[in-house]
């Protein structure tokens, strides 16, 4: 049975959900956001219900936590919110939400949009933990035309071995760059390979990037 983790401050919005989903779905929730990131790790819901007003913790900063976290940010977020409004609604889709609902929930909507997002095929979760960190790089390599190119750019999110960063050359998977950090003096990182490429509004395509050889200070060690 897929599972659902509920964030919400109020017992009885907790216990509506419980009621008319748990049928269908293990039903893991919180009424303490703080505990919310824990039991999302631990637990590894299928689904985020999340409530945006919560005494002492915005649901706002926590849907950017879960979309921008690697070990959460493949796991589709729900907003619950009494919160009504096109802007709020807006925000909550820049931030990565998949779907909001406001209070009173229509639960026949919720069911049938969580069984239509649920039964999609997704992407696997990454085998290794990324965090969000920018830092200045140089990528020096060959286009898909056969250029030689050589850019300046920044990283979105760096793990042991990997970083994701924008990249204006057009390249294949497969491609091998030659990577340095500008942070103070250029330093020559180690030769990094294309696995894939991400799918972006900027005018520049994103690409995920592994290290095949390292061969010098990195960011995570």
């Amino acid at each position: 049975m897929q599972k659902l983790l509920v964030i919400d401050d109020e017992e009885p919005v907790r216990r509506l959900l419980r009621l008319n989903l748990s049928d269908a779905y293990e039903i893991i929730d919180t009424g303490n956001p703080e505990q919310g990131l824990a039991l999302a790790m631990q637990n590894k819901p299928s689904a985020i219900l999340l409530d945006l007003r919560m005494p002492k913790f915005s649901g706002f900063e926590l849907c950017r936590t879960f979309t921008g976290l690697t070990a959460t940010q493949l796991t589709p977020v729900f907003i619950v919110s009494g919160e009504a409004g096109s802007t709020t609604k807006s925000l909550c889709k820049e931030l990565g939400a998949t779907a909001y609902f406001e209070k009173p929930i229509d639960f026949d909507l919720l069911r049938s949009r969580l069984a239509e997002v649920l039964s999609a095929k997704r992407p696997e979760r990454r085998s290794e933990v990324r965090v969000r960190l920018r830092a200045l790089l140089k990528l020096c390599g060959v286009d898909v035309n056969g250029k030689p190119f050589e850019e300046r750019t920044q990283t979105e999110n760096v793990g042991l071995n990997s970083f994701l960063c924008a990249c204006a050359a057009p390249l294949n998977t497969d491609s091998v760059v030659n990577g340095f950090l500008l942070s103070g003096e250029q330093q020559f990182v180690g030769r990094a390979r294309v696995v894939r490429s991400e799918p972006t509004v900027t005018s520049y395509p994103h690409y995920a990037f592994r290290f095949v050889e390292k061969a010098g200070p990195w960011m995570l060690q």
